[in-house]
Formats: structure tokens, C-alpha cells, sequence
């Protein structure tokens, strides 16, 4: 009998075709395809031992040794668990890391059990080369800079236009010191295929946020992020009081909401309070001595304050925060940019910037 197969064809991802990710779990945690299951042919151990024997003694002995492994209960116990997610998800596919021996196997112990399903040719390495091919292509896609001082809501304008993409989202990271999610960020190669799959839909212009290179634990890839230094920009324009209302919600409100939710209200209070701290200690060097303590005592009062039912306290800290720090650091890298000649399209507050960014999208759509 000849096992079906499909080709790896990135509309799997874009149209959200459930996925049976066959490695080891191991092989699953440094990167998987998006939609992707975890439900292994052999764990971590079992894979680690047929490795060896496939380097010492080759092929027939590392199947010899897995068909050991994999037999009796943990087999019967292992097709069960295909069979189950299959039950729910009758249009899933199989996929390995080359689309070889593993999901084949798979594959014939499903069609053994009455259940035919097809493989990825050529597996995850297959698909992912073509994810990373969309964006590589996404560089030549007309694009548009969202940029402006800390505090003016540039991801939540990304968010309202339809061609927006998500940088900080897909990283899970709001891109400062102080921008850490309670969720496990994601590996480099998650990132990518969280930015590819958005970009799968996205054929027209693109609009950003401006970003460093790095974002948290990750990195832009380098085709995409050179097109993100060569794109004209628009910059959003807000007085300080909105700003700071604006990381009130984002950096002490919505974060300790995250926190809680994710630990409980005492241990998620400890976990957010320790990660703002630890956020001020990493900027030690750019504060200097001085500067750092004067904050970290206003840190320390705010949130006695806040315990006490008042988290408008921490401005106390957040303003000299960005009015000495933040702010004097993105005008720099603004200066920089002028220099460099990059075009600003427009600049003003963020309702016109976000009037702004569709009506280049609009214009850049007509264009094609």
C-alpha cells in the first residue's frame, strides 16, 4: 500500500490545517510548525538510544531497536493517542523532521488501525524553508514604520489596521527592559513561523512598528529587519500625561492582570513586582548609580501605594523614567534616522497617524 502525502505547501499554515508533529519532544520545543501537535513516535530517550545505534551500527539496527522501544502497551498506547486527535481533527497531517521514516511509520501503524492520513513530503525542514521564504519575499513588499517615544501605543495602532503585523506580539515581548510577558517567550524559530504565518496573508503593503533587531529573546530576521531600516516612517506624536496613562495599563495594570492569571493574586504580585524591579536593575549602567536608586526608591514607595489600592503611584517613577531615559534615547535614534534621510510620511498624534498608516496602505495597494 502506498502512504498518501501532501506537498509541503505553506497554505497548510495559512489555512490552518491541523498538524501531528511526530519528533521527540525535544525536537518540538526548538521549533515546531504553527497548528502543529506534539504527539511523538518515540520520546526523548528512546530517540536519544536509536540515534547511537544508527551512528554505530546503521539504519537496520536503529529500526531493529526501535521497533523494541516501541511495542506492546507504549505502541498500542501511542496509536490511541493519534487515533483520538484524528477523531477530533479528521483533516490533520503527519509531518516528522524530513518527512521520512518516522511519519511513514506512523502512518502504517494508523493505516493498520483502519485510518488513512497523508505526510508533509519532506517533512518540517521542507515547510519551514518555505516559511522563511515569505518573509525573505515580504522584504520586497512595500512597508511602512510606525515609530514615536515610548508610551504613544504603537502596537495597539498595528493592531487596528488589517495589514498590521505584530512584531512584539509574535515575540511575546513589549521590546524594552521592561516589556517581559509571564508566558515562556517563544524560541527564534517560533517567532519566525508566527511572523510568516501572518505574513502568508498579507501579499500588500506592510505596516510595523520601529523595532531593534532584537525583541526580547528573539531577532527580526535580516532580509525583513533591512527593509524595516529602509522604510519610510510615520511618527506618533503624544504629551506625557497620555503616555504615562497609556504604561500605566500596559506595564503595571495589564501585566499584574497577566501575572495573576497566570500564578495566582500572591504569587503573581511577587513575580510582577520582582520583574519591574529586575527591569530597572538591567538599565543600571545607562542610569548611573545615582539615577538608579532615586528610581528604585520611587518603585519601592509606588508599590507600597499600590498594594494599598493606588497604582496611579508608580508614575512617580514611570515619568522620570521616560522624560530622562526613554525619551532621550529615541531622540537620538531619531536624529540618526533624519540623518540618514529616511522619509517620515507623517507626523502627528495617534488618530491621524492612524488615519495616516491606512491612507499609505491604500495609496501602496493602488499602486500595484
Amino acid at each position: 500500500m502506498t502512504l498518501p502525502t501532501v506537498p509541503a505547501d505553506p497554505r497548510l499554515i495559512d489555512q490552518g490545517c491541523p498538524l501531528i508533529d511526530v519528533r521527540a519532544p525535544v525536537e518540538f520545543a526548538k521549533g515546531a510548525l504553527p497548528g502543529a501537535v506534539n504527539l511523538p513516535l518515540m520520546d526523548d530517550d528512546e530517540r536519544h538510544r536509536v540515534g547511537i545505534a544508527y551512528k554505530e551500527q546503521g539504519q537496520e539496527a536503529a529500526i531493529a531497536l526501535g521497533n523494541t522501544l516501541v511495542t506492546g502497551a507504549v505502541k498500542d498506547t501511542r496509536v490511541a493517542a493519534w487515533r483520538d486527535y484524528l477523531a477530533r481533527h479528521p483533516d490533520a497531517v503527519i509531518y516528522c523532521f524530513r518527512g521520512g521514516l518516522r511519519s511513514q511509520i506512523v502512518q502504517q501503524w494508523l493505516a493498520d488501525a483502519g485510518v488513512i492520513r497523508p505526510r508533509i513530503e519532506g517533512g518540517w525542514k521542507a515547510l519551514r524553508q518555505r516559511l522563511m521564504a515569505r518573509i525573505d519575499a515580504a522584504a520586497d513588499q512595500p512597508l511602512l514604520v510606525v515609530g514615536g517615544l515610548t508610551g504613544c501605543a504603537k502596537t495597539v495602532l498595528i493592531n487596528r489596521l488589517t495589514n498590521g503585523v505584530d512584531l512584539e506580539g509574535f515575540a511575546q515581548h513589549k521590546g524594552s527592559a521592561f516589556g517581559r510577558s509571564p508566558e515562556p517567550p517563544p524560541c527564534q524559530i517560533d517567532f519566525e513561523h508566527r511572523l510568516a504565518q501572518r505574513l502568508l496573508s498579507l501579499p500588500g503593503p506592510l505596516v510595523v512598528e520601529d523595532e531593534s533587531r532584537q525583541i526580547g529573546q528573539v531577532n527580526v530576521p535580516l532580509n525583513f529587519w533591512g527593509a524595516m531600516e529602509r522604510a519610510p516612517r510615520l511618527r506618533v506624536e503624544m504629551p506625557l500625561d497620555w503616555r504615562l496613562a497609556q504604561l500605566q495599563r500596559d506595564y503595571i495594570l495589564d501585566l499584574e492582570q497577566s501575572y495573576q492569571a497566570r500564578y495566582g493574586p500572591e504569587e503573581g504580585w511577587q513575580r510582577m513586582s520582582k520583574q519591574l524591579g529586575n527591569a530597572l536593575l538591567r538599565l543600571k549602567k545607562r542610569l548611573g548609580d545615582a539615577r538608579l536608586q532615586r528610581l528604585q526608591r520611587l518603585q519601592a514607595l509606588a508599590f507600597k501605594e499600590h498594594e494599598h489600592g493606588n497604582p496611579q503611584a508608580h508614575e512617580a517613577w514611570l515619568a522620570p523614567l521616560l522624560t530622562e531615559y526613554y525619551d532621550p534615547m529615541y531622540r537620538y535614534h531619531l536624529k540618526r534616522q533624519q540623518k540618514a534621510g529616511v522619509d517620515e510620511v507623517h507626523v502627528g498624534d495617534w488618530e491621524s497617524c492612524l488615519a495616516a498608516a491606512r491612507q499609505w496602505s491604500l495609496d501602496q495597494a493602488a499602486l500595484d
